[in-house]
């Protein structure tokens, strides 16, 4: 069963699924746009590793718990032993501890083949860019000397969760946007906007002047890694919740299409 929506699957963003997807999606914009820009270019994948804790505003997500457990046995000297025990006044709330952990998010570069000067950056933004923390804080330093230059961005957010990065002169808002900026024309760049109903749209992907520009499509690439991952068999459409989760009109549509599809069942 190929991917059930037209556009972005909301149930690809869910934290257990979201890190696999960035992966093959990269991978994927790889592969797909090698042989376009070939023999004049390069892509390649480069990564950015950060250190962050945790704390209540920057949840770590797609990664497992890390936890230590104390047995619970009781040993035969210690049931004998006469030791007097204190009586605890409280009871205990379990609570959580900040965790140093070690994040790798990686990106694309497209290089002029030649000198290895990085002409374009392609970023796919994940849950730790879009929310208050390290990671946030990290790639805006990032997205600022990108934008300080004459090296390209483009700027994929299919995440519907977190603030989105600024820009400006647009009052208009979608559940999803790629962001393509040319060094030449900056401030201005071009800002495309979708919602979860729609087919996510392609866009050029920039490159030195006078140089023909490859056409990226996503949508094919959302669809060919939903296939290749199996999601049609790893999600349950009837028990799976979406995180975040859909307004009240998203979710009547996505309950009807689902129906529709015969993946979800029937009232």
């Amino acid at each position: 069963m190929p991917n059930p929506f037209p556009g972005m699957n909301p149930y690809l963003e869910h934290p257990d699924e979201w890190p696999q997807v960035h992966h093959l999606l990269i991978s994927s914009l790889l592969e797909t746009l090698v042989p376009q820009l070939l023999p004049k270019y390069i892509v390649t994948i480069d990564k950015r590793i950060y250190q962050a804790t945790e704390s209540e505003d920057d949840i770590l997500v797609g990664l497992p718990d890390v936890s230590v457990q104390r047995s619970q046995t009781r040993t035969e000297s210690t049931e004998s032993a006469a030791v007097a025990v204190a009586t605890p006044t409280a009871t205990p709330v379990e609570v959580r501890v900040p965790m140093l952990m070690e994040f790798r998010e990686g990106y694309l570069e497209v290089k002029e083949t030649k000198n290895k000067e990085v002409v374009t950056v392609i970023e796919v933004l994940s849950p730790v860019n879009k929310r208050s923390g390290q990671g946030r804080k990290m790639y805006e330093e990032k997205r600022q000397q990108v934008l300080g230059s004459r090296t390209n961005l483009v700027e994929i957010d299919l995440l519907r969760g977190g603030k989105p990065l600024p820009i400006f002169d647009s009052n208009l808002t979608g559940n999803y946007r790629i962001l393509v900026s040319r060094g030449e024309r900056r401030p201005k760049a071009d800002l495309y906007l979708f919602n979860l109903p729609d087919a996510i749209p392609n866009f050029p992907l920039p490159l030195r002047r006078d140089d023909v520009e490859p056409i990226v499509e996503l949508q094919p690439l959302i669809n060919q890694l939903y296939d290749r991952a199996g999601y049609d068999y790893t999600i349950d459409y009837n028990n799976s919740e979406t995180v975040p989760k859909l307004s009240e009109s998203e979710a009547t549509w996505v309950d009807n299409l689902l129906r529709e599809k015969g993946l979800k069942e029937k009232r």
